[in-house]
Formats: structure tokens, C-alpha cells, sequence
């Protein structure tokens, strides 16, 4: 059974489709990236399946649960970080966390004794007594993380749990979600549009653009699409060289760097090895010769048109 089944989810606002028949599965024990450009339908499909929206049309399904039929069975299994760090600012760091395993029924001694592990694994220790208020971004997204997972969920929902962090914050909750998806088997449904971090964190990858679903695979599968950004890095030791005097066409697309350039081509391989026979035959010194696949961020811009939509 799939941790999570989106069936033709559609929402409406008024006029406008938010989201238009988007259906997909994501497999338990599964990281499983929802891409997009700002105002594409991330934030709303993830909210149908979490509950926080009910769907125009279609069916949200988690942990085998219609959630607008069966909402409270469907939350049991679920912890959600929203976007916006909601912490209670009144309460300590440590009493946020104790409510929140409160409200969802952990026992007591086991709530205490999750909290103190989870306030350890977040570099929390330390501000237990601080209030909510008190906290940086960056620590409040590490608070709102110990609060969604106190209740030992199956399935974490993430939206954009990185954005606009500090770099130690950043590197933190990456970890910590490998961790806990590769030692406890955690489904995770992570919504960005951070492209480094769904490639470092994600399985599968969906693309959402304009409310529809314009591509879902590995990220290696989706990259494997754009074959025309594939290349060859070339950087020289000394005095480099034009490109008419080592490329085997003039036609070849060309980025100039500071100390070399990065020549596009479906084929890198032999590629570079005309650039090295070339460089060699001119007594041109090499200092690095890499071939390079296209990054995430090219195929979803190859996908998307470079779409950025409203927030």
C-alpha cells in the first residue's frame, strides 16, 4: 500500500485552478520531492493531502485513509512543517515540543523521554527554557521539526523546510531527514524549489507547473531528458586557448569561466577526448578535463519554461 495516493486532485479558488487533476503515488519509506515554481500548486496539494484544504474534486489517500472521509485516522500517521514557523511564542522550546506529543496522545513518559532525544538531535538542549519568541528562523524551524516528529510519525510532510536558513540550519535538518529516512524508514513528502536539496535528498522527483503535473521520476531519469545540457569543463594551467583552436565544430554552445570554459554537447565523452588530443598536439597544459550531466535546475527550467509564477 502507498504511504500517500493523490487521485485527481483538484482545487479551486473562485475562477482560478490552483491545482488541476494532479494524481500520484509515493511509496512508503520513499523521499519524495514536489517541485515548482512559486504560485505552481506545491503548497496547495500538499495541504489537500495533509487535510489543511479540502479538494475541489479528486481524492487525497494517506496511509490508506480518504482524509476528508477519515480525517483524524489519516492525521495519526502524518507530522506536518509548514512554511511558516507557528510555534507557540509564549511557551518554552521544551513545552512546545511536550504539547504538541500531548495533543497526539504520546504517553507521558514516553513524551518526556522523545522530547529530550529530539531537543539533543536539534542543538535544542541548551534553549529548552527559552520562549518560542525568543528563537532565531533557524531555530524555530528546528523546533518546528522536533514538534512534528514527537509523535514518531510514518509519513513528514515538509514545506520548504530550508528556505531563507542559515547555513548550519540548512545542513542540520538535510541530515537529520536522511537519518530518519533511512534509519526508522520515514516517508517524506518535501515541497521546494531548491533544486540542490531535492537532488542531495529525493528518490523521485514530481514537477509541478501551472496546477499540472508536467514530469515525475529519479532525479538521475529527469536529467537523462535534457541530453543537450550535458558537457565538458575544460580549465588550463598557463595560457588557455580559443575555442576554434581545440572544439571539432564551431557551431558547439560555449560558456566562457575565469580560468577556461564549458562547452554543451550530447556526447561529453568523446568530446573530451578531442578537446585533450587537441590541447596536447598545441602543447597546451590541462589542469582539469570533467565531464558533467545537467544539473536539476536545468531540466526543471527545460520543463517549466523558467515559469515563475505568483507567490
Amino acid at each position: 500500500m502507498p504511504a500517500l495516493v493523490a487521485d485527481g486532485l483538484t482545487r479551486r479558488f473562485g475562477d482560478r485552478v490552483a491545482v488541476d487533476h494532479v494524481s500520484f503515488s509515493v511509496g512508503q519509506g520513499e523521499v519524495f520531492g514536489f517541485l515548482g515554481p512559486n504560485g505552481a500548486g506545491k503548497s496547495t496539494t500538499a495541504r489537500m493531502l495533509t487535510g489543511y484544504v479540502a479538494p475541489s474534486e479528486g481524492r487525497a489517500i494517506v496511509a490508506g485513509y480518504d482524509v476528508a472521509l477519515s480525517p483524524s485516522a489519516a492525521r495519526r500517521y502524518i507530522g506536518v512543517v509548514p512554511e511558516e514557523a507557528n510555534a507557540y511564542a509564549d511557551l518554552t522550546v521544551r513545552r512546545n515540543v511536550l504539547l504538541m506529543a500531548e495533543l497526539h496522545g504520546v504517553p507521558k513518559a514516553t513524551r518526556e523521554q522523545r522530547c529530550t532525544e529530539l531537543l539533543q538531535t536539534f542543538d535544542l538542549e541548551a534553549r529548552a527554557t527559552q520562549k518560542g519568541r525568543e528563537l532565531s528562523k533557524g531555530l524555530r524551524q528546528r523546533l518546528m521539526l522536533c514538534m512534528a516528529l514527537v509523535s514518531a510519525p510514518q509519513i513528514l510532510f515538509l514545506d520548504e523546510p530550508t528556505s531563507g536558513l542559515d547555513v548550519a540550519s540548512t545542513r542540520m535538518i538535510r541530515e537529520v531527514i536522511t537519518r530518519m529516512n533511512r534509519e526508522h524508514g520515514m516517508t517524506v513528502f518535501l515541497t521546494t524549489h531548491n533544486m540542490e536539496e531535492a537532488d542531495q535528498l529525493c528518490h523521485r522527483v514530481a514537477i509541478i507547473d501551472r496546477g499540472h503535473l508536467a514530469a515525475i521520476d529519479t532525479p538521475a531519469a529527469l536529467r537523462g531528458r535534457v541530453e543537450s545540457r550535458r558537457s565538458v569543463v575544460v580549465k588550463f594551467g598557463g595560457t588557455g586557448a580559443a575555442p576554434v583552436d581545440l572544439l571539432p565544430r564551431a557551431d558547439l554552445e560555449v560558456e566562457t569561466l575565469v580560468d577556461g570554459w564549458r562547452v554543451y554537447s550530447p556526447e561529453p565523452g568523446p568530446l573530451a577526448q578531442h578537446i585533450a588530443a587537441r590541447a596536447d598536439a598545441l602543447g597546451l597544459r590541462i589542469e582539469s578535463l570533467n565531464t558533467l550531466s545537467p544539473t536539476l535546475e536545468e531540466v526543471f527550467v527545460s520543463i517549466t519554461g523558467g515559469a515563475h509564477g505568483r507567490a
